[in-house]
Order: structure tokens, then C-alpha cells, then sequence
């Protein structure tokens, strides 16, 4: 099986030595192009529709998971990677291979016969919920220290202890802070729950609140809890069922 494939790293020393590497495998790739950062690798990918890429995941513009969570086309990956033990564990784990930083011959040789027993790339596809699950356990998390809200035609930076909770409504998401003020902003639940640092809780699919700012707790049906928040507002929120653990754990808190 010859596999077209794009070598997508910011590095050009190492696509140099990733594709003499892959010049030793002539009937297992073709190599078509090759991209320096993940905009470049996108683009490239969407037209040129390889089989095979060797993807870096710290790179400008886009890095290789954003690069991999906007793909409509989803071709084959192996990552190339300086990443810790854990990190690949994970990739092993789901069936994602993995090259470790300075790839070496030897390591390259076990990926070969491992592409040569999966058959045909199109059968392969890696499913897209898979590789958000694993990219979710692996991805650095970005902590925030504060938020940029606009208030008509101001931008203003609301630092995180101001913030008492985030809560969702239709497609929008606001932030509440202690004053009792809501300022609209631009980010998702999944994302702030990504990107908070751990003196946030999510409680729901709609809200995540700061753990300083829950005045009382109380144990509702079906594993809800009833929160009283310290805004003032006095605002009352409501967990969701599968969130009443992060509620519970607060009581170890």
C-alpha cells in the first residue's frame, strides 16, 4: 500500500530528516508536499486529499490539534512528538501512532509494519469523536487569568476573581461577576471548562461557577444540587445529574 502523504512541522531540519527517513520506504510512501506550520497543513491537506500525515503539534498559526479539529478532511495521522509518557501512552492506547522526537530509524521501522497491516487509508479514517476524546486528555491546558468582554465599543479585561459564574443561553455564553454585572462573551462552555483554572467547577452542560463564590449547597432530585451563589445578585443555579460528582467533591475541598 503506498500512502501519499504531507510532512506538516515548523521545523525544516526535521521534515529534512523525516523525509530521508521515509526515502528508505519507497513503496510505503509518497511523499507530496510538505507544510511549515498548521494553516499551511490545512489548506494543503483540503486539496491535496493525501492518505498520510506526519503532523507536529506546536506550531504558528494554527498547532497541530487546531489544525486537526478544523480538517473536513480527515486523512490518517501519526504525530510527531516531543510530548511526555503519558501523552503517549494515550496515542498507543487508541491506536494513533506516534514518532518521539528525533525520530530514529528503528522507531520509524515498527510504523511501517504497522501501516502495512491496515489495509487500505479510506477504510481507516480515524473516527473524529476518538480523536477529540484523546486530544482532550493530552492538550496542554491554557489557563486563563482573564477574560476580554466588550461593552459597546469598549474591550474590557474582567480578571477571573471578579468572575462569580458562566452560564449559557441558546447559543450565547455570559459572564457574571460578584458585582452582579453579565457581560456577553466569546467563548463556549467547552472551551472555558478547557481553559479555567481549577477554583472553577462545572455543575451542568449551561454553567461552570467559581468554587469561592457557592454560598450554600443543596442536595435536589436525581443527583441535582440547589447552589446559592454570594453575587449580588444572590443568584440560584441548578446542577446537572451528571455533574452532581464535581459538586460532591467540593465538600473535600
Amino acid at each position: 500500500m503506498l500512502y501519499k502523504t504531507i510532512l506538516i512541522d515548523d521545523e525544516p531540519l526535521a521534515i529534512s530528516r523525516l523525509n530521508r527517513l521515509l526515502g528508505q520506504y519507497p513503496e510505503v510512501f509518497d511523499c507530496i508536499d510538505t507544510a511549515t506550520n498548521g494553516q499551511e497543513g490545512l489548506e494543503k491537506i483540503e486539496r491535496l486529499k493525501p492518505d498520510l500525515i506526519f503532523l507536529d503539534i506546536e506550531m504558528p498559526l494554527l498547532n497541530g490539534f487546531e489544525m486537526l479539529e478544523n480538517l473536513a478532511f480527515k486523512p490518517r495521522v501519526i504525530f510527531c512528538t516531543a510530548y511526555d509518557q503519558y501523552a503517549i501512552q494515550a496515542f498507543e492506547e487508541n491506536s494513533i501512532d506516534y514518532l518521539l522526537k528525533p525520530v530514529e530509524k528503528e522507531r520509524l521501522a515498527k510504523t511501517v509494519e504497522k501501516l502495512k497491516g491496515l489495509g487500505k487509508p479510506q477504510d481507516h479514517q480515524l473516527n473524529n469523536q476518538m480523536l477529540q476524546e484523546l486530544l482532550a486528555q493530552i492538550k496542554p491546558k491554557e489557563e486563563l487569568h482573564s477574560l476580554a468582554v466588550k461593552q459597546g465599543e469598549k474591550i474590557l479585561f474582567v480578571k477571573l476573581n471578579e468572575v462569580c459564574f458562566f452560564h449559557a443561553e441558546d447559543k450565547y455564553v455570559f459572564l457574571n461577576t460578584q458585582e452582579g454585572k453579565q457581560y456577553l462573551t466569546n467563548h463556549t462552555i467547552t472551551s472555558l471548562a478547557e481553559k479555567l483554572p481549577d477554583i472553577f467547577v462545572q455543575i451542568s452542560r449551561s454553567a461552570i461557577v467559581n468554587k469561592t463564590c457557592i454560598s450554600s449547597l443543596e442536595k435536589g432530585f436525581k443527583g441535582k444540587f440547589h447552589l446559592q451563589m454570594t453575587d449580588a445578585k444572590h443568584s440560584q443555579l441548578e446542577s446537572g445529574s451528571s455533574f452532581g460528582q464535581n459538586l460532591k467533591d467540593l465538600v473535600e475541598w
